[in-house]
């Protein structure tokens, strides 16, 4: 399971390594082939192939125009690719402008998928939108 927050670094040439404990999660359970993209392009998102492939066919299931809006935005920042043997993978360059890749990322994981976002960026995010009694209250009323 990828879950918790892992601080990790861009490099000169737009690669991201994948922290170990999430690397191992995802070569253990999916492999090393992996969909990189991104729904807004604020941040990326990693997908290993198996889960994105079981989004994509639960989301062509059920056609609408915001699935195509989906498939449209993931498409134009998207692509497939795999880890190498240190764990690094290229982010492409559209990618990597739009979302701030560069320097000092956050890693975050999200049960079937990595959310990779630019520290200040995510720092900036976070405290501009606290958590509230309002959302602890939508928690409750979902049994959380």
């Amino acid at each position: 399971m990828l879950i918790g927050n892992i601080p990790a670094k861009i490099d000169d040439k737009g690669r991201l390594k994948i922290p170990n404990a999430f690397r191992a999660a995802i070569a253990e359970k999916y492999g090393r082939d992996v969909f990189v993209t991104s729904l807004t392009g604020e941040s990326v998102r990693v997908y290993p192939m198996p889960a994105w492939l079981d989004l994509e066919q639960r989301l062509s299931k059920a056609p609408s125009a915001a699935t195509g809006k989906f498939f449209e935005r993931v498409s134009f920042f998207g692509q497939v690719t795999e880890f190498d043997d240190q764990g690094r993978l290229i982010i492409q360059p559209r990618l990597r402008a739009s979302a701030l890749m560069h320097g000092e990322v956050d890693v975050i994981g999200r049960t079937t998928y990595l959310d990779v976002w630019n520290h200040d960026r995510l720092s900036s995010r976070i405290d501009g939108d606290p958590f509230t009694t309002d959302d602890l209250r939508e928690l409750a009323r979902l049994g959380i």
